[in-house]
């Protein structure tokens, strides 16, 4: 006899109101599925997610204004209501990817995946176990095999001071060199860390263990 499971409670959370109405009414034909709550922002993913404890956050990861996707499952995560956070979103960068996991996110999706694999992927989250698009596992793995850049003194330097949240003209003068070597340094620092943000380059450092 097939016992029946309760359906997945969902938040779903992206900043583009017409992207929100299509994941509903693509998650409503889902009978396994149950939509608990809809948020536009990551603060309000953050709130709604304390209020309503679903099984699953489906998280966007570029949300406008205020905190970003990775901030919020962040936050998520740290919170003491066992949500899953299972990011999906259009950006499948190395940077953005190592964000989101280390934030705490179950998986990782992009949008251009097929309903039956979203619907999938949102069961594997609410058990806590990771799924991962195809390109995304991909580059996951290539990344894994592929040994750490060397980055030199000066690089290591500047990535320092990166993480400390200082700006070009602030590094210069904390390293007691022009603007444009700072930048040629950032433009060589990105290039090795294959990322192409300063987020991307501290996240990426970090995980790496390339900081001091």
């Amino acid at each position: 006899m097939t016992v029946a499971h309760p359906p997945v409670r969902i938040l779903l959370c992206d900043d583009h109101a017409v992207v929100r109405a299509g994941l509903l009414a693509l998650l409503g034909s889902e009978p396994a599925i149950d939509v608990v709550g809809e948020a536009g922002s990551g603060e309000e993913a953050v709130a709604l997610t304390a209020r309503l404890t679903p099984d699953v956050v489906l998280m966007d990861l570029q949300l406008g204004e205020g905190i970003d996707g990775v901030e919020a499952t962040r936050r998520i995560v740290a919170g003491a209501h066992n949500a899953h956070v299972l990011v999906l979103t259009t950006y499948d960068t190395d940077a953005d990817i190592t964000r989101a996991i280390e934030a705490g996110a179950t998986g990782y999706l992009l949008k251009a995946e097929r309903p039956e694999e979203l619907f999938a992927a949102i069961r594997s989250a609410a058990q806590g176990r990771t799924t991962l698009s195809p390109p995304v596992a991909s580059r996951v793995m290539a990344r894994l095999r592929t040994p750490p850049p060397t980055l030199t003194d000066r690089e290591r330097d500047i990535l320092g001071q990166l993480s400390r949240g200082l700006g070009n003209r602030d590094i210069a003068r904390a390293l007691f060199i022009s603007e444009a070597t700072v930048k040629t340094h950032l433009g060589r620092i990105y290039d090795k860390l294959g990322v192409d943000t300063r987020a991307g380059a501290v996240a990426v450092a970090k995980e790496q263990r390339l900081l001091p």
